[in-house]
């Protein structure tokens, strides 16, 4: 049986943890409790109510929402987001490897959301580029500063390795200008400096005959 609750907060597009507010928003949302159960949770044969349970799913707005609370909770019974348990036995076991990119940017938001293992190590290894400090990533996904640190200097292996991997060139250092030795030959590109022979004085002029 569906838990309805009458929170409702303003839709943000990801579901934070936590967050039932986009129940309200269900196609199902007001039906007897009664009726819910019989055609949300029928039995495996029953293909009729099965179909009319996917029909109610097709038109509702938030069927991913619901689709992703299931998963998250490990709710096995049941149709949730127009999928039936059968259906659903792959995306469960899968979840951990899930990525979702538009939750990892909500977190970087300052969104609270379902983070999976995979999302978990993409949020990071993005921290990492970032610059963050283990102590704020430690704040950000609840874990001690050690493991955050440990965590950051594996992420900064990953980025020398792929680096090495790509051929990505390394800075090279400068080297110090050393002025010419005062006594070298003028070489190529050095000029040369023609100075003109002094001008010869004249003599004593002589006698007229």
């Amino acid at each position: 049986m569906r838990y309805i609750t009458t929170h409702d907060a303003p839709a943000t597009g990801l579901r934070g943890i936590g967050d039932t507010s986009w129940q309200s928003r269900g196609t199902c949302y007001g039906m007897d409790a009664e009726d819910a159960d019989a055609v949300f949770f029928p039995l495996p044969r029953n293909h009729e109510a099965i179909a009319e349970a996917k029909e109610l799913c097709g038109w509702c707005p938030v069927r991913r929402e619901c689709l992703d609370f299931a998963l998250e909770n490990a709710l096995k019974e049941g149709i949730w987001g127009g999928l039936t348990e059968a259906e659903r036995r792959p995306r469960h076991d899968g979840l951990p490897l899930r990525v979702d990119y538009r939750r990892v940017a909500a977190f970087f938001r300052g969104r609270d959301v379902h983070l999976t293992e995979a999302e978990r190590q993409v949020v990071v290894d993005h921290a990492y580029v970032r610059g963050w400090r283990p102590d704020r990533l430690a704040a950000a996904l609840q874990f001690s500063r050690k493991h955050a640190g440990d965590l950051l200097r594996k992420a900064a292996d990953k980025v020398s390795e792929r680096d090495r991997a790509y051929g990505m060139p390394r800075p090279k250092k400068k080297r110090k200008k050393t002025a010419p030795a005062a006594s070298a030959k003028p070489g190529r590109h050095q000029p040369v400096v023609h100075t003109a022979a002094p001008a010869p004085t004249p003599g004593p002029l002589g006698t007229a005959a």
